[in-house]
């Protein structure tokens, strides 16, 4: 198996707040990209290419920037040789090729041709989660059908369906449908859906078949990767693992919150999303 990481946005709103910032106390974080931002002891994407190295289950991991970061990203993969960095070739949030283009720009380039580990570049989990157990998990669908796909959820608030992609999913735990946004009377679930996926060799292809279908619409519904996965659903089978809760560094108090929880209440730091 093989993982990209999809880090080529920009982190405008955490720059506007970084800009606003008067304390002074987060000025080495500007220009940063937020994969890159330190967490606990380590740089946010550092903590997955540890754990995906100790756990064993994937052989490579392909990292997608943008150009305006290209040479921050090589410099920090000089340190883990399973990683390799591809630029999208862009230098700003207005030129950006979306998140599902970028997974397929990785998936032409390196001529992926294995199963693919989906990773968003300014998420993480809480300590619950593992990537034993999820691989594990892959494993046994793959097992039962080769197209079977696996994504993750969490029991996310009432109040806070109209933020996610919210899953619904059968007594077998396959996903039904993705309801973008819902308001809570929309939908019975709360199973909110994280950019993180474990796609099947057999759906890389579909890749190409969504980005023609979306050519001609705004870059919002080819950016979010979750609107492939909505799209994916009615065409793969695909099923959910189910996990405590992320961390989604978005703007700068989400950004201090992770940190802190890394810093302060990690409690095994040296097997976290093993």
């Amino acid at each position: 198996m093989k993982a990209v990481v999809l880090a080529a946005g920009y982190g405008t709103r955490l720059q506007r707040d970084l800009d606003a910032d008067t304390t002074g106390r987060f000025r080495h974080l500007a220009g940063l990209p937020k994969p890159l931002l330190p967490v606990g002891p380590r740089a946010l994407v550092s903590h997955w290419v540890r754990a995906l190295t100790l756990s064993g289950c994937v052989d490579c991991v392909y990292v997608v920037t943008n150009a305006l970061h290209h040479d921050a990203f090589e410099e920090w993969a000089a340190q883990f040789p399973m990683v390799k960095i591809l630029s999208d070739q862009t230098r700003s949030n207005d030129e950006r090729l979306g998140a599902v283009a970028c997974l397929r720009l990785a998936v032409k380039h390196f001529g992926i041709e294995d199963d693919v580990m989906v990773i968003g570049g300014d998420t993480l989990f809480k300590e619950d989660f593992g990537l034993t157990r999820v691989g594990e998990r892959f494993s046994a669908l793959q097992a039962r059908c080769e197209d079977n796909c696996l994504v993750l959820s969490y029991q996310c608030k009432e109040e806070e369906t109209n933020k996610y992609g919210i899953l619904e999913v059968d007594e077998d735990f396959r996903v039904l449908c993705m309801k973008e946004k819902p308001i809570p009377t929309e939908t019975e679930s709360r199973r909110a859906c994280p950019c993180f996926y474990l796609l099947s060799k057999k759906s890389l292809h579909l890749l190409d078949e969504f980005l023609e279908e979306k050519k001609d619409t705004g870059i919002e519904l080819r950016d979010a990767p979750g609107n492939f996965v909505s799209w994916l659903i009615p065409r793969m089978p695909v099923y959910t693992h189910q996990i405590s809760g992320r961390f989604d560094v978005g703007n700068l108090p989400s950004y201090t919150e992770c940190d802190l929880y890394f810093r302060e209440k990690l409690e095994d730091i040296e097997s976290y999303m093993v």
